[in-house]
């Protein structure tokens, strides 16, 4: 994922969304390269992680760095954050279709966010990049982008955990004439790796 962000070259003044930010190793990077012109939206809905990428941005002091403590969904809505072990871990999600909290889960009460919504109240800009690593729900977050997309259609890096959400999203992107190739020794067609979607063009 990072040789493919490091291959779009020169993207000063690029509008940048961070689904699935974490800590902001991708995050604050790109808020370097965008510059004080460019945009980057950051997501995590992981109180831990929210706290160290906030720490992060003002370590930096990235003021284009723009942080929002939800998790992207298709509607917008109080949900639950599915978590094993520590808060530290990085597969805390929301909950999947038929799952159900076994005893070890500590769910916690987050927002979750359609991103259609934040471009309408001016809260976002249009994105020209959106990079998303959101265990297994990345369809859902494309879900919620269908107003942005039929104004503007960005580059995607994603990383698919598994079905239905690699199908979903290529289902989808395919329909905006989007091409994808995997980035690292994924097949063109698997589940799971990471991806690059570009639009045509």
């Amino acid at each position: 994922m990072q040789s493919a962000l490091l291959a779009l070259g020169d993207i000063r003044g690029w509008s940048c969304w961070d689904l699935g930010a974490h800590y902001g190793l991708y995050s604050v990077a790109l808020a370097r390269r965008v510059g004080s012109i460019g945009q980057v939206g950051a997501f995590e809905p992981n109180p831990l992680s929210f706290r160290r990428l906030a720490y992060h941005r003002r370590l930096n002091r990235l003021t284009q760095l723009k942080l929002f403590q939800m998790a992207t969904s298709d509607r917008s809505e109080s949900a639950e954050l599915y978590t094993y072990g520590k808060l530290e871990s990085t597969t805390t999600h929301l909950r999947y279709d038929g799952e159900t909290a076994q005893a070890a889960c500590r769910p916690i009460l987050i927002e979750s966010v359609r991103l259609d919504e934040l471009i309408a109240d001016g809260r976002l800009q249009l994105p020209d990049l959106v990079k998303i690593d959101i265990e297994g729900h990345a369809h859902r977050a494309i879900e919620g982008i269908a107003e942005t997309l039929a104004r503007k259609l960005p580059v995607f890096i994603l990383a698919f955990h598994g079905n239905p959400e690699a199908a979903t999203v290529r289902q989808i992107l395919a329909q905006w004439g989007y091409r994808s190739r995997p980035i690292g020794h994924a097949s063109p067609d698997a589940p799971v790796g990471d991806f690059l979607f570009t639009p045509p063009g």
